[in-house]
């Protein structure tokens, strides 16, 4: 256990320091390697990757909708029924954040416009692994069907029979995906930056991976030839906020939900309550001997932080230096602590609000900022998937009206050509009333 006030101002930084990622020149080196080879041989090259990491007798990268249609239809009643409720939760919540255009004059006769439009082409990338994830299918998938955007692909590994798990397939039919492909990691990245004979070039990538799949995100978000991204991404993380009005039993359940993601997940405890927290650590070796995942969240535990708070306020303060991607309020009144609250991916109040909820069905999206970048970057949402741009439509009056001070200020920078599209037209109006 951590006792907040009596460190010092580093030590607070240590204590709330995250694990290191992987980012060693050799992983951008071998990043680079794969990217290159994509590039160079398109198909083959991401054909030969998969056979050796996924898949040994891949014939096509193309998931046929023949496949699609029969995996889909493998969905059990209970699991589909639950898959179709998330879909229409997380609909609702982001069709409620379509944006307005906006339209007003500024100045007499100069009108200024901003509008929206959806992204054209989007990748979709979900990861392979030890579970499928219909969930991040539907908090990639939704938005992008509801932004509109005209061509959405999804990149996801595929298994030992040259197939992906039914409720994958289930939920990107759901969102309308156009396109399935059977690859993954680095390669998968390659081909939806640059484009392939079969992976069609996109405009931006969406999704979680691993340190190779990150990596490649970074490195094609800065080739001009390449493509955007969602966001900057490191292992996952909660931090709970506790009093000793929290049930240690949900505390313990929200920390081993986060931890079993990944050994190198984040659990942190923060409480004005020393009880809490040992109650807290008791539930959590009780609970983590029934899970299946077990050997995956132990190691995640193993490096949780315990931190003792001497109030809430103090308590909120460490929660906002770690600006965690998952925050779980289990206070008294939680909702009246909000204001206090700066930095967080995704917020869940009170004690009926774990972080499965949002995880998978609440309607708000999974896909959040981690590693402290929860300070300047936002959750999800339907703006990722849309572009805005903005009009300017100058009258005769208009430009009678502003030219003059257009042409300060070019002056005033030395802009002479600047000015001068100015001067010309403010001088053709005057021809014009004579």
């Amino acid at each position: 256990m951590i006792t907040w006030s009596s460190l010092s101002v580093n030590e607070k930084k240590q204590a709330l320091a995250r694990p290191a990622m992987a980012n060693s020149q050799q992983l951008k080196q071998t990043v680079g390697d794969i990217i290159a080879r994509v590039e160079k041989e398109g198909d083959e090259a991401v054909l030969d990757y998969t056979r050796k990491f996924d898949c040994p007798d891949l014939t096509s990268l193309v998931l046929s909708q023949e496949n699609i249609d029969a995996l889909a239809a493998k969905v059990t009643p209970e699991v589909a029924s639950a898959i179709d409720t998330a879909f229409n939760n997380i609909k609702m919540f982001h069709e409620a954040q379509m944006p307005s255009d906006i339209a007003l004059t500024t100045t007499p006769g100069v009108k200024c416009e901003l509008r929206f439009t959806a992204l054209d082409a989007v990748g979709l990338y979900i990861p392979g692994g030890s579970a499928p994830l219909p969930s991040t299918v539907l908090m990639l998938g939704v938005p992008a069907l509801v932004a509109g955007c005209e061509n959405k692909l999804l990149c996801t590994p595929p298994n030992k029979e040259q197939l992906i798990a039914p409720e994958i397939a289930y939920a990107a039919r759901k969102c309308g995906i156009d396109k399935i492909f059977l690859c993954g990691g680095a390669q998968a990245i390659a081909a939806m930056a640059l484009g392939t004979d079969s992976v069609p070039q996109v405009d931006k990538i969406f999704g979680p991976g691993n340190s190779f799949v990150t990596e490649a995100k970074q490195q094609v978000s800065q080739r001009a030839d390449g493509a955007a991204i969602d966001m900057p991404a490191g292992p996952s993380e909660v931090l709970v906020l506790a009093d000793e009005f929290a049930n240690p039993e949900f505390v313990a359940a929200d920390l081993l939900s986060q931890a079993e993601h990944g050994p190198d997940s984040q659990a942190i405890l923060v409480s004005n309550c020393a009880a809490l927290i040992e109650e807290a650590k008791a539930a959590v070796e009780r609970q983590l001997a029934t899970l299946s995942r077990a050997e995956i969240a132990r190691p995640a535990m193993e490096n949780a932080r315990y931190i003792l708070a001497d109030s809430i306020e103090q308590a909120i303060e460490a929660s906002n230096a770690y600006a965690a991607e998952h925050l779980i309020v289990q206070i008294e009144n939680a909702r009246d602590y909000l204001p206090k609250i700066k930095y967080a991916g995704s917020i869940f109040l009170g004690p009926w609000s774990p972080e499965s909820a949002g995880d998978y069905a609440s309607g708000t999206n999974h896909v959040l900022p981690t590693y402290g970048y929860a300070k300047n970057y936002s959750s999800l949402g339907l703006l990722d998937f849309m572009r805005r741009y903005t009009i300017q439509e100058l009258s005769a009056d208009g430009m009678r009206n502003l030219g003059p001070a257009i042409m300060a200020l070019a002056a005033a920078e030395g802009l002479d050509a600047h000015e001068q599209a100015v001067a010309l037209r403010m001088q053709a109006l005057k021809q014009g009333d004579a």
